[in-house]
Formats: C-alpha cells, sequence, structure tokens
C-alpha cells in the first residue's frame, strides 16, 4: 500500500502518470468522492478542479505556482479584452496575455538554447539563471540550483490552450468566463493538462455548464479507451522503447544497417503508441467524468500524403497552429509564394514548439518543405491514383514521416547521419535472420502494433461496439485482466510520456 507520504508528496524521480497503480488508487479514490457530487454542477467542478492542481502538483512539484499563474493572468486580460473600449486598449491586454505565457515557455524551453547561442557566436561565457529558484531560495529558504532550469510538466500544452482563450475573446469568437474557478477548471483540467489534446475554451467552457450525463455506452467507450491507451502505452510503445530503440539510438554504430533502419520503424509505431495512447486514456477519463474531449489522432500512418497526415496526428495542435499562426500570418489569402512560405514557418515554429535545438529546427523544416511541396504537386499534377498509386502514396508518406522522426528521437543530428551512413554503407544483409532471430519478440510486437493500426476503421469500430454493448461483468473481467496484464508488463523504471518532455 502507499504511505501518507507518497500520496500527498512530490517526488522528482517519480512524478505522477496515469500508467502507476498510485494514479488508479487516487483517480478510483477521487471518483468515489465524485458520485457523491456529481449531480451539482458547481460543487462537481470545483470538486474536480481541485483534484486536478492537485495531479498537476503531484506532476511537476514547485511548478504548481507557474500553472496558477497563467491562469490568474489569462483571466484577468481575457477580461481587459472584452471591457476595452478602444482597439489599442484590446491590443494591449492581447500583447501581455502573449508576451506572460510566451515569455514563460521561451524563459523554461529556450533558455539554455538561446545562452549556448551567444556564447558560441560571441565567444562568451554566460549561464542561465533560474530566476524563479532565486526568488524561492530567498524568499522561502530554498535549496534549488539557480542555474538548472527544468521544463515545468505540460507548459506548451496549457500555454498554448489559455492563449485561445484570449485570441478568441479578440477575435468575438467567445466571451471571457464569468467564474475564475470555472476558468481556471478549464485550464487545469488534468486528463489532458500535462500532454493534450489541447482543449480550446469553445469546446469545453459550455461543457462546464451542463449537468452530468454518462450513457452506457459513453461508459463502455470511456473503459474501452483507457485499456486501449494502456496497451498502446506499456505493451508496445514501452517495450519497443526499452529493449530496443533506445539502445540503438543511443550507440548507432553498435548495429547494422538493417537494425538501425528497424529502429527508424520502432521509433515510429513507439511515439504513435505512447501518445496516442496517453490521447485515449485521457479522452476515456475526461468521458468518465461526463467531459467530452476532442480526438487527437486518426490512424495518421494511413495518411496519403503529408497534408492528409497532419490532419490526422495530433490534431489539437495541427489544427492550433493553423488557426492562430498560419491564418493570423496570411493563410493563403495572399498569393501562392506567400502561403507556401506561411506553411513553411508555421511548421519551423511548430518543430521549435518541440525543442530548442537544431534536430527540431529540421524536423519542422522538412515537414514544411513537404507541405508546400505537396501544395506545387497538388495545384500543377493531375494524376488519377487507383488502388496500387493509393498504397504507393501511403507506403512513400509513411517513410518520409519516419526518416523526420529519426531528427525527432536521436540525441543530435550527428546521431542521425550515423544511422543513415550505416542503412546505406553496412546493412548486413547476411546478419538479417540472426537479429531477426534474436529480437523476435520486439519484432512481433512492432508488426503487432503496425497491423492494429492499419486495420480497416469499420473493423475497429465493430470491435469497440462489441466491448460497449457487451455485459457489465464482461467489461469488468475484460478490464481487470488488462489493467494486470499492463501493469505485470511494466519496466522496473516505469517510463515517462514521450510528450511530457515537451
Amino acid at each position: 500500500m502507499f504511505s501518507l507520504d507518497q500520496l500527498f508528496s512530490y517526488s522528482e524521480k517519480v512524478p505522477l502518470l496515469f500508467n502507476q497503480y498510485l494514479f488508479l488508487f487516487l483517480f478510483t479514490a477521487m471518483f468515489a468522492g465524485f458520485t457523491l457530487v456529481h449531480k451539482n454542477v458547481r460543487l462537481r467542478n470545483f470538486y474536480l478542479l481541485v483534484f486536478s492542481l492537485f495531479f498537476y502538483y503531484k506532476s511537476s512539484g514547485f511548478y504548481f505556482f507557474l500553472l496558477l499563474f497563467s491562469t490568474l493572468v489569462d483571466y484577468g486580460c481575457g477580461f481587459g479584452i472584452y471591457l476595452a473600449k478602444k482597439k489599442w486598449e484590446k491590443k494591449f491586454y492581447l500583447i501581455l496575455s502573449l508576451a506572460a505565457n510566451l515569455g514563460l515557455l521561451a524563459f523554461f524551453k529556450y533558455s539554455y538554447f538561446i545562452v549556448e547561442t551567444i556564447n558560441s557566436t560571441f565567444g562568451l561565457d554566460f549561464k542561465a539563471v533560474n530566476f524563479l529558484a532565486a526568488f524561492a531560495n530567498g524568499t522561502f529558504g530554498a535549496s534549488f540550483d539557480i542555474h538548472e532550469i527544468l521544463l515545468p510538466v505540460g507548459i506548451s500544452f496549457y500555454t498554448f490552450q489559455t492563449l485561445s482563450y484570449s485570441l478568441d475573446i479578440y477575435r468575438n469568437k467567445i466571451k471571457p468566463c464569468g467564474n475564475i474557478f470555472d476558468f481556471a477548471f478549464f485550464v487545469s483540467f488534468f486528463p489532458q493538462l500535462v500532454a493534450g489534446p489541447i482543449v480550446r475554451a469553445s469546446e469545453f467552457l459550455p461543457q462546464i455548464k451542463r449537468p452530468y450525463y454518462l450513457s452506457k455506452s459513453g461508459f463502455g467507450i470511456a473503459i474501452f479507451l483507457i485499456m486501449a491507451g494502456l496497451i498502446k502505452k506499456v505493451i508496445i510503445s514501452d517495450y519497443i522503447s526499452v529493449n530496443f530503440v533506445d539502445r540503438v539510438f543511443d550507440t548507432p554504430e553498435m548495429y547494422s544497417g538493417f537494425m538501425n533502419l528497424m529502429a527508424v520503424y520502432g521509433y515510429s509505431i513507439q511515439i504513435y503508441c505512447d501518445f496516442s495512447g496517453y490521447s485515449d486514456m485521457a479522452i476515456g477519463l475526461a468521458a468518465l467524468l461526463g467531459f467530452r474531449l476532442p480526438i487527437n489522432f486518426n490512424s495518421p500512418y494511413k495518411a496519403q500524403n503529408i497534408a492528409d497526415f497532419w490532419r490526422r496526428w495530433h490534431i489539437s495542435l495541427s489544427t492550433w497552429l493553423r488557426d492562430y499562426l498560419y491564418i493570423s500570418m496570411g493563410g493563403n489569402r495572399k498569393g501562392k509564394w506567400k502561403t507556401y512560405r506561411n506553411l513553411f514557418i508555421t511548421m519551423l515554429l511548430g518543430g521549435l514548439w518541440h525543442g530548442a535545438a537544431v534536430k527540431f529546427i529540421i524536423w519542422g523544416g522538412l515537414h514544411g518543405l513537404a507541405l508546400a511541396l505537396h501544395r506545387v504537386w497538388k495545384k500543377y499534377v493531375r494524376i488519377n491514383y487507383g488502388a496500387v498509386g493509393k498504397v504507393v502514396s501511403v507506403i512513400i508518406t509513411f517513410h518520409f514521416v519516419a526518416f523526420c522522426w529519426m531528427y525527432f528521437r536521436a540525441s543530435d543530428v550527428a546521431t542521425v547521419k550515423a544511422m543513415l551512413s550505416n542503412i546505406a554503407t553496412d546493412f548486413n544483409f547476411s546478419g538479417i535472420f540472426s537479429r531477426v532471430l534474436a529480437y523476435w519478440k520486439v519484432f512481433a510486437i512492432m508488426l503487432v502494433g503496425y497491423v492494429i493500426h492499419m486495420l480497416p476503421s469499420n473493423l475497429k469500430n465493430r470491435i469497440q461496439w462489441w466491448f460497449t454493448e457487451s455485459p457489465i461483468y464482461v467489461k469488468v473481467l475484460i478490464f481487470i485482466l488488462v489493467v494486470f496484464v499492463t501493469f505485470q508488463a511494466t519496466s522496473a523504471d516505469i517510463q515517462p510520456f514521450i510528450y511530457f518532455q515537451f
């Protein structure tokens, strides 16, 4: 069982994750209390707000206060924008919101990158300083390292979420939330807080006022999604990562070109199962509590072109970038060359959103270039694709995406070059059979992951429908079995979700 210290204190080494027994225990206890208050809308919302803040504290510790800061700033700026009579006043509050949120994001995410760039360019020896740690040391007698800047869990997600609130008020799409507690609940809602989906105020705030409702089929779908997320994360993603992908990407020179290529395929299914697994669990947990979150993945490796891929992958981010960045720059309204430029810049900044490193800039730039070239292709090349042509298109798109994932996963660009060199010059065809035998479990799980991913949507829907319509005892038995198997499969060191680092 868990000690009180484990239950209520934050551990930097073991932050709270969905795929832990502790979370299952805490959620079960919270849900028991939820059944007592769910009929009273205001009490329900406040109860979930308190648990959401507690969840974020257990996930990020001291940085809990940054979430409160962003909440207060954007709540105030939202009213400032709405009540302002003059255009410049509205812009002032919008700029204040942008500066506060993007300033914090830039500080925590890009300080080291900026300082290192300045030092290497001008031959200086500056050091990044964590002014929040210095403040805590001086005010509370803490002993934080003022030269260590750790990225707060989920800051990229809740920053975009609160920014969309300010921007939508500025664009007259929504009115400000009248209750600070409701707004804080929107910002901190725990299922999607630390890794998305990115939820917009226009989608979530109306749900806050509605009475709790969960149909029998809705309950079945929620449980099915939670199970699917656990299976994707623990049984597929973590197993592939710990037993194969991490080893190859850490020391690619130790492996043949064939194994390097298999690691690229492995990471492609790993990151999909990891991130979509989190999204599935988030959507399922939210549904149990009576809230609907937007779909975030739609079989992205079935995409026939790169634009189709971005309509299927991390949908909440791609639509956010489209609506608040691409369209704000002019979208496709100012001629074809500016359209290509806007696509490229949007994806370049999307790469930087993931991290301050050259590899992320390259990753975003490659996708931006591909989107621009696809638009050119679509405009000037008219081909009537048959069934074979569509399959070829899917294969080409997947391999381009997998190639780009190398920059996303590798520690640096040099690692990518080493892997590509091995694949091109040291494939070792004669050793393929022995390598497959040695790693047959990993390759089997990779294959299962891809097969499940590529199954027809109607077949997946029929399986989900069968589960939702099955008797309650069948649901309970299957759920207990899945939880038991997934936690038995959990590695000694619980693997954090990949997108926690963004």
